[in-house]
């Protein structure tokens, strides 16, 4: 299964409860980030491979110590946004929730560059603007306070953790309404295919009930419920 056939499998026909249950059964057991990140509209859909971002807390904008990042005000935030390929989604972690990690100007130059959308574990700001834009973003809710007074990325592209999930740049996100999900690379094709299964197989199972089967039956028939 080529790159292109694979996300418009999920894209089109699959959503974060069936893939998230094969990865259960295929011993995966811990892909969800938690359940606060969630789209800001409910009716995004969000598929593409993550650009990991580590962000770190200041506790002042400019600062005379040692530090290579201490006269910048973002740290290596614009770095990493222009670092953005199409069909990526910029992926932040580490913060505290002080501050927002991401806004309109940063979804505009995200768009311009291809990329699919945002994922954070934080806050976003300008929301009028992103929603204007069309530009999918997950976050923790809307807080205004800006981030270049409070924290810095400090890295990009490079392992980050969100609620105990462990984040590699290039792996595959797929997001809706339910939950995020990171899909490990080697189990990709494997897991695409077995929910496209259990989605035709759970469809059957619906159009059994409708005709009258009972949930017992009907699982003793298919195996899902």
């Amino acid at each position: 299964m080529d790159e292109n056939d694979l996300l418009n499998i999920i894209r089109n026909e699959l959503f974060t409860a069936v893939l998230g249950d094969v990865l259960d059964a295929m011993g995966h057991t811990c892909q969800f980030l938690p359940p606060g990140i969630a789209p800001l509209d409910r009716k995004t859909r969000l598929v593409g491979r993550a650009m990991t971002v580590l962000e770190a807390d200041v506790f002042a904008g400019k600062a005379d110590t040692a530090g290579p990042l201490s006269n910048e005000p973002f740290g290596l935030m614009l770095k990493a946004l222009d670092d953005l390929k199409p069909g990526e989604i910029y992926m932040a972690a580490g913060a505290s929730p002080r501050y927002a990690l991401w806004g309109g100007l940063m979804s505009t130059r995200a768009m311009h560059l291809g990329a699919v959308g945002a994922v954070l574990d934080g806050f976003a700001r300008d929301a009028r603007d992103i929603e204007a834009l069309g530009f999918p973003v997950f976050c923790r809710g809307l807080y205004a306070q800006d981030q270049s007074l409070r924290g810095k990325v400090i890295d990009y592209r490079c392992d980050i953790e969100i609620g105990g999930v462990r984040i590699k740049d290039g792996d595959l996100i797929f997001g809706d309404r339910e939950g995020v999900l990171v899909i490990p690379r080697d189990a990709e094709a494997e897991a695409v295919t077995r929910a496209l299964e259990k989605v035709r197989t759970e469809n059957k199972v619906g159009r059994a009930i409708k005709d009258g089967m009972s949930a017992q039956e009907a699982f003793d028939t298919f195996g899902v419920m």
